[in-house]
């Protein structure tokens, strides 16, 4: 490695080579930079195109584009910016590239030992994009983090909670996924009625609602809404099930829409819901001593 702004003979330092090696120096990194930026807007541009729209028609599901996607964005960014470093090392310091490259295999296998985490983290996402667990938009569980999936790095999964927080998990600690955007998803509703209630008005009318809701939401729901009657007995009252299956994410929609017409439903029907009441008993005793007071305050003597 010979470094060639520096002079061989310390004699032979020039001022003016310095600077002009300098600005040439500068100018060949701005330029590196900017070549960089335009190529990886460029690819990015690219991968959009190819992955989620082409001539009009998708390729692939979207979801599963927009996580490869992310994904191929992360590695390119790693990769055009090891580039731009190389070679402004190799500007800087004459590196043998090939050497370098050979120096940095050896290393990276000395530091391999040293990073297994982020080597985990690397094939984990691997993984995760190959065995198709989950996609960007998908709503999941990890661990204990719940929310929507917003993007599949190389090493890590951004995850956006319902209150807005940010969960930024990396890949490789990633044992356990529940996917509530896959398949049929269950629409479950339970009613509790009074025992002394007529059951069966009160099925009939909830058979009404789920014709009701059925026709309105015929294109999200997989299997109309049925009443499946009593479920359970429980101290006061006795419960009632309405289920039906959707499309993914439409679930609780659902739920909220046959839980607002089954209340009111029964409010036009007459059928009455469970209300609690508090009753508070007091000591009769402490009742009586608070009586047999004299107007200071001071319990009577008898």
């Amino acid at each position: 490695m010979t470094i060639s702004w520096l002079p061989k003979n310390i004699t032979e330092f020039s001022w003016q080579d310095l600077e002009s090696f300098a600005l040439n120096t500068l100018l060949y990194i701005v330029v590196l930079l900017i070549l960089a930026r335009v190529a990886y807007s460029l690819l990015i541009y690219l991968l959009r195109r190819m992955l989620v729209e082409r001539k009009g028609k998708q390729l692939i599901d979207e979801r599963k584009a927009n996580t490869l996607f992310s994904l191929l964005r992360s590695m390119s960014f790693y990769l055009i910016t090891f580039s731009v470093v190389l070679q402004i090392l190799k500007r800087l310091f004459n590196f043998d590239t090939g050497a370098l490259l050979a120096s940095a295999s050896v290393l990276g296998v000395a530091l391999g030992f040293g990073a297994q985490s982020l080597v985990k983290d690397m094939i984990g996402g691997f993984f995760i994009l190959f065995e198709n667990q989950f996609a960007v938009g998908d709503y999941v569980k990890i661990g204990e983090f719940v929310g929507t999936v917003e993007e599949t790095g190389i090493r890590t999964t951004r995850i956006r909670a319902w209150g807005g927080e940010l969960h930024i998990i990396p890949n490789g600690s990633i044992t356990a996924v529940t996917n509530f955007s896959r398949g049929k998803m269950l629409a479950k509703v339970e009613i509790q009625l009074p025992y002394d209630e007529d059951l069966e008005r009160a099925m009939d009318v909830l058979r009404a609602v789920c014709e009701e809701v059925s026709a309105e939401f015929r294109e999200k729901i997989l299997e109309a809404p049925t009443v499946q009657g009593v479920t359970q007995f429980g101290e006061r009252n006795v419960v009632l099930r309405v289920i039906a299956f959707t499309k993914p994410d439409e679930q609780w929609g659902l739920e909220r829409e046959l839980r607002r017409k089954i209340h009111s439903a029964f409010l036009k029907e007459g059928i009455r819901t469970p209300q609690f009441q508090s009753i508070i008993i007091s000591d009769p005793m402490s009742s009586s001593a608070n009586e047999e007071q004299d107007s200071s305050g001071a319990p009577i003597k008898t």
